[in-house]
């Protein structure tokens, strides 16, 4: 038998009966990767839209659950089944520059963002009202994102349908991404990790240097164990 854990919509009918009418999973992709962007993804699931109230898509849970192929084959139906979703993305760079808590805060804004150019459903969030489920222990988004309310929940992604989506979605834009990126750049096979520490990526870093799309200032341990290792080897 499975021991894996699937969704539900528990908490946001909770939310909807307490007078919300839009709920907006969001989830955050690729934090501990040493290379490539973070990405956070958003899904809105709007209470009088009938389709989100009675089933969502077959398999789907946390990304992090699920492999490769299962995320690929259901992330078309899960965009289609929620009522409006993004991604935003900060740069490698950006995190360098900034720090991952104040980049997680651009990505979830971005994403945000776009769904909010829709005038009409900007509208009917101020009008209707919207709550905000972050998954995590800690709320990097900031108390209010464009005026609507968050709420932070530990194993969001795992227990939330609205969580697993934006994951799912967040993940597989990420994903698709970082095979682009492994095309650009040889040597490093981003394709295959997506950016995160894997022997072999350490390995690549530690013989050809650091490329554009890594995160320098997360490279330092792993930069300085190569130059201890050489000067003892020398």
């Amino acid at each position: 038998m499975s021991s894996k854990t699937f969704p539900s919509l528990n908490l946001e009918q909770e939310l909807w009966a307490a007078g919300a009418r839009f709920v907006i999973g969001m989830d955050e992709v690729g934090r501990g990767a040493i290379a490539g962007p973070v990405a956070v993804g958003v899904a809105l699931l709007d209470r009088q839209d009938a389709r989100v109230k009675t089933s969502w898509p077959d398999k789907l849970c946390d990304s992090k659950l699920i492999s490769e192929k299962v995320r690929n084959e259901i992330v078309g139906p899960v965009t289609e089944w929620v009522s409006a979703s993004a991604v935003g993305m900060v740069s490698a760079a950006e995190i360098d520059d900034r720090g991952i808590v104040a980049a997680l805060a651009q990505a979830g804004s971005g994403a945000l963002a776009q769904i909010l150019e829709n005038q009409e459903l900007r509208t009917q969030i101020i009008h209707d009202g919207a709550v905000i489920i972050l998954d995590g222990s800690h709320n990097w988004l900031g108390p209010k994102a464009s005026g609507i309310d968050v709420m932070v929940r530990t194993k969001a992604d795992r227990d939330c349908v609205s969580v697993a989506a934006a994951s799912v979605i967040a993940k597989v834009a990420r994903d698709d991404l970082m095979i682009e990126l492994g095309k650009r750049i040889t040597g490093y096979e981003l394709e295959g990790h997506k950016g995160y520490a894997s022997a072999a990526h350490i390995a690549a870093v530690r013989n050809l240097g650091p490329s554009s799309e890594h995160r320098v200032t997360w490279l330092g341990k792993i930069l300085a164990d190569e130059s201890t290792t050489n000067a003892v080897s020398d």
